[in-house]
């Protein structure tokens, strides 16, 4: 087919519908002297006359009705699938991929709400990744990432989706009875330690801690290093040592007596969760109707899944 048949072919339904150049001119915002050029063109390139005009009418030659029958149920089928393209946009369907590098951000951004998102969005598949490695999204084929603001590329258009991250000190009581207390940071030099690494590339985690608007980062003693923040948590129950995790993630040990707080007084708050995208893409349906849901407030209930769903062993 010439690149400019389907143009022309459209103007012939126009002027079919309305065996009038001016009013098909009219409906397609052009001028009837270039319909009238269009149909000149397309009738010398099919070697056919496909219309009968004068300067008081236009009909249809025999030619011109058996190319309207057998093109009119064709253009209706594209028309068809360009609404339906059009619809999608607006409509959230089809798989949603999310890339995270840590547990933390499921259990934070997308555990409160996924129940909800499928549920609302049967049409939508929301498939999940965590990955401790540095991942190009894009390249990869995602959608959309989850991670602090120090891991979201410059590129990238970033939405924060949490506030800050309460961090906390905890350890079994079994563990704690065994050692000296805990008063300071620099008392945790005398304390082993489980470490924790982002990625099996990156360096060992130092803790942070923040008291009375001073700000200091420390090296612990590891006496295990783990990149996986569930099996931190379960480290520290066991009693293998001190572990530095988010108050959202060790709560409910703590509810329990499984784990202790120390050094409260010096726990800080880390940066939040962004969701990010790539800034060139336009999001679709299904990832704005995410992006809509995990900003939106979490309402605490007993129900809530994150309670449910996440709790200490027994």
């Amino acid at each position: 087919m010439h690149r400019s048949d389907f143009s022309d072919l459209n103007t012939f339904l126009a002027i079919s519908d309305h065996l009038s150049f001016r009013a098909a001119a009219a409906q397609l915002g052009v001028t009837s002297s270039a319909l009238s050029h269009s149909i000149r063109q397309l009738e010398e390139r099919l070697g056919v006359r496909l219309l009968h005009r004068t300067t008081r009418s236009v009909s249809l030659t025999d030619s011109g009705i058996r190319l309207l029958q057998r093109l009119r149920p064709g253009m209706e089928q594209i028309a068809s699938a360009l609404e339906e393209l059009k619809e999608q946009q607006h409509r959230p369907s089809g798989r949603l991929r999310i890339y995270t590098h840590t547990d933390w951000a499921v259990r934070t951004v997308i555990a409160p709400v996924w129940e909800r998102f499928v549920s609302s969005y049967p049409e939508v598949h929301l498939e999940l990744c965590v990955e401790t490695a540095p991942m190009d999204i894009v390249a990869a084929g995602f959608d959309a990432g989850v991670a602090v603001r120090g891991r979201v590329p410059a590129e990238a258009i970033a939405v924060r989706v949490t506030n800050g991250i309460q961090m906390a000190v905890v350890a079994s009581r079994g563990y704690l009875a065994k050692r000296s207390a805990l008063r300071t940071p620099d008392d945790i030099a005398s304390h082993r330690c489980v470490a924790f690494r982002i990625s099996r590339d990156s360096e060992v985690l130092r803790w942070t801690f923040e008291r009375n608007g001073k700000r200091r980062a420390i090296p612990v003693p590891g006496s295990i290093t783990l990149n996986n923040a569930s099996a931190a948590a379960q480290a520290a129950v066991d009693g293998v040592g001190l572990a530095y995790l988010a108050e959202d993630l060790v709560r409910p040990f703590l509810k329990t007596g499984q784990l202790v707080r120390v050094l409260k007084d010096w726990s800080p708050s880390i940066e939040g969760f962004h969701l990010y995208y790539q800034g060139r893409r336009q999001p679709s349906a299904a990832l704005r109707a995410f992006i809509d849901m995990v900003r939106a407030p979490k309402v605490p209930s007993d129900r809530s899944p994150v309670k449910t769903r996440f709790e200490p062993p027994k």
